[in-house]
């Protein structure tokens, strides 16, 4: 009884603001997840930043000679929880953002957890710009460095398929070979090229109008 009446069982203030900073830090950056319709949203996140909170508390009070103890493991054991929102869909890795943002959200209540307030305050602040600014530097980016892969499978008739390595650079793409095949008097080639949607669209309507084109994929 003794134990259980011990000032160490009871919840302090102290605590308690802890756990109202976490649910705040953690749920601003799990409301910029939940309007991006991600897979972790805001209560994913405020879950993630009380538990790593509590757990850090309970790894101060109980482990008297090593305060370590149980906050060392929170890192290992949200390895597991990131990892089951990567996934792979149409030959991308789709969820790495957002098993990182958990990743963080974990490390920023263990700061508050242990009484570091203003470098959680301050991580809060530097993931909420990256996750608002960088999708628009992403987008720009994209609209000059699009990346697309084509192949084209066509007959053979005595010619390689270095006029459509022509026609890829004359719609001012940058492009990289990949593997071409000879079969059964069919040749076909695979290319990477990279720039604006506008010139992958000149490039696409240039190549469905040829006829010699038995398949052409993009």
């Amino acid at each position: 009884m003794e134990n259980i009446l011990d000032s160490n069982h009871f919840l302090t203030q102290s605590e308690v603001n802890k756990f109202l900073m976490a649910t705040l830090l953690c749920g601003l950056i799990g409301a910029e997840r939940e309007f991006r319709s991600k897979q972790a949203g805001l209560k994913t996140m405020i879950m993630i930043g009380l538990g790593s909170t509590l757990f850090t508390i309970l790894s101060i009070k109980i482990g008297l000679s090593s305060h370590d103890r149980i906050a060392s493991n929170i890192v290992t054991g949200i390895g597991f929880l990131g990892a089951g929102v990567i996934f792979k869909e149409d030959n991308q890795v789709k969820g790495l953002t957002t098993a990182c943002v958990i990743w963080i959200v974990a490390a920023i209540g263990m700061a508050i957890g242990s009484g570091f307030y203003e470098q959680a305050v301050g991580v809060t602040l530097v993931v909420l710009l990256a996750l608002l600014i960088f999708p628009f530097l992403e987008e720009m980016a994209e609209r000059r460095f699009t990346k697309r892969i084509y192949r084209i499978v066509k007959r053979y008739e005595g010619e390689s398929l270095e006029k459509y390595e022509e026609d890829i650079k004359t719609s001012k793409l940058k492009l990289s070979r990949g593997k071409q095949e000879l079969a059964n008097g069919i040749i076909s080639g695979t290319w990477i090229a990279i720039g604006s949607p506008k010139n992958h669209k000149t490039f696409v309507d240039r190549m469905l109008q040829d006829k010699n084109i038995i398949a052409f994929d993009f």
